[in-house]
């Protein structure tokens, strides 16, 4: 028997809720395709208890069949323990219910049987199998609820639909949507797996017979953000799709430079972005393309036509940018650590468009002809102290 009634983790929404009921869409034409009609909305789905209609078709297609089996049923089929089938729910972040509800199909079923096998076949520590099925629950609810928004979106827009008859038609739709979404997603992990392993060789690969001090954090990495100005103020008196499209534009353009660059993004964090790199030099690249592309080189009026950042904003969106070299800690899809700290400290004391590092990062970057450094007044940042900033600057020959 496998145990695992030490572990205790949040438990999803309550089960059980009605939705409230959708109103009638009408059905539109699309003006830019006056042939192709908006197909009519689905039928309200069918209250807790059955899975009819689009829901059930769903149910089909993304998990294999109906919800015909119980988490007690799980346990007793593979001869593991209650609490495990409950962990591995609740871990996923999906509602909870009761032992006896038939709430899991075979499909849910299978993938209990495998997180059964981390723990006994590959040797896994129960928090490591808890920390692995919490990171697909954490991605994949985001991600699901990303591209559910943005088929919304599309939906209103191409047809003119309300916000209401946009989301029954995406739920009409998912069912031809989700198999392509779904090898996508596939894609997408194996190729991201792919590039760690690759990072991890190239790192590690000739160092395998070192000791390394057990005191530090494992990874030397260059860490930044870039923090647009004035948010708040830029953005006021927008409306919910200029909102929208002025945020997304903004993080799909950090993303373009950043891994331009040839850096990483750990994640956004509303009007903010952070990065690494895997070196100084490239760190600092980012660091300046950054603050360029939402600076100086930033043509508005082209932007404004072209659709670009610009466009349903107050002017311009530069940014501060702070970067550090230092080592981190990489868990969660996160970093921690002190230079993460101090790279947002130092993000706040940047001019817009432009870039400041600490001493240390300047010693490091000092010998590269492609980086110009100058100090600046101490500063007291706050969490950090007293330090010695440099503005980083491309070198006349880079520009």
């Amino acid at each position: 028997m496998i145990y695992a009634r030490d572990v205790h983790d949040g438990v999803g929404g309550a089960p059980g809720a009605r939705a409230a009921e959708p109103q009638e869409a009408t059905v539109p034409v699309d003006p830019a395709h006056p042939r192709e009609a908006v197909p009519p909305a689905p039928e309200p789905p069918a209250v807790a208890g059955s899975r009819t209609g689009t829901t059930g078709e769903l149910d089909d297609l993304l998990l294999g069949g109906p919800r015909t089996l119980s988490a007690r049923d799980l346990a007793e089929r593979y001869d593991i323990d209650l609490d495990l089938v409950r962990t591995f729910w609740r871990t996923l972040g999906l509602p909870a219910a009761g032992d006896d509800d038939p709430l899991y199909t075979e499909r849910d079923a299978d993938a209990v049987r495998l997180a059964g096998a981390l723990l006994r076949r590959h040797g896994l520590a129960l928090p490591t199998v808890v920390t692995v099925v919490r990171s697909l629950g954490h991605t994949s609810d985001r991600l699901a609820l990303w591209q559910v928004e943005a088929l919304v979106e599309d939906m209103a827009a191409r047809y003119g639909l309300d916000d209401t008859s946009a989301r029954l038609l995406v739920l009409d739709r998912l069912k031809d949507l989700a198999p392509v979404l779904e090898q996508q997603l596939l894609h997408s992990y194996r190729r991201q797996l792919a590039a760690v392993a690759d990072r991890y060789a190239a790192e590690f690969g000739e160092v395998r017979d070192q000791v390394g001090d057990a005191g530090q954090l494992p990874l030397a990495r260059a860490v930044g953000f870039a923090d647009m100005v004035s948010f708040t103020r830029r953005t006021a008196g927008l409306g919910s799709t200029d909102l929208s499209q002025f945020v997304q534009r903004f993080e799909a353009a950090a993303r373009d430079v950043v891994v331009g660059a040839g850096g990483r993004v750990v994640k956004t964090i509303g009007d903010a972005v952070l990065f690494i790199a895997d070196t100084p030099g490239v760190g600092a690249r980012v660091a300046l393309g950054l603050a360029d592309a939402f600076g100086e080189s930033l043509d508005v009026d082209a932007e404004r036509g072209a659709g670009g950042l610009a466009e349903g904003a107050r002017g311009v969106t530069p940014v501060r940018v702070g970067m550090v070299w230092g080592r981190v800690l990489s868990r969660f899809g996160d970093v921690f650590g002190p230079v993460v700290n101090l790279a947002a400290r130092l993000t706040d004391a940047a001019e817009p468009s432009s870039v400041l590092v600490d001493a240390s990062t300047a010693a490091v970057l000092g010998g590269d002809p492609r980086f110009v450094l100058e100090r600046q007044p101490v500063r007291a940042l706050a969490g950090v102290g007293e330090i010695t900033p440099y503005r980083l600057s491309s070198a006349p020959s880079q520009r």
